[in-house]
């Protein structure tokens, strides 16, 4: 069964995100928190369902949230890369 683990940094990413958020207001943090755990718990089913980004890693977007995970497919786990920032369309 495949598991989902983070780089070090994309974790760090993802802490300071959901730090960031909490400041803005009450709960937001915790929110994000939720809403990628959804986004990368989806990915454990459907590990190629985000866009492909370069040769070997693909992209999926977090809903609701201005924010990306960068992720590679291997065997035995979905492996985080980065959490960043991403622009969307308006």
């Amino acid at each position: 069964m495949r598991s989902v683990e983070f780089h070090p940094e994309a974790q760090g990413e993802f802490i300071s995100a959901a730090q960031f958020y909490e400041r803005q207001a009450d709960g937001l943090g915790l929110d994000f928190i939720l809403t990628v755990q959804h986004t990368y718990e989806r990915l454990l089913a459907f590990p190629a369902s985000g866009s492909p980004f370069g040769r070997r890693l693909r992209r999926v977007l977090v809903p609701k949230f201005p924010y990306g995970l960068l992720y590679r497919v291997e065997p035995e786990r979905i492996y985080v890369v980065a959490t960043s920032k991403t622009l969307r369309a308006s």
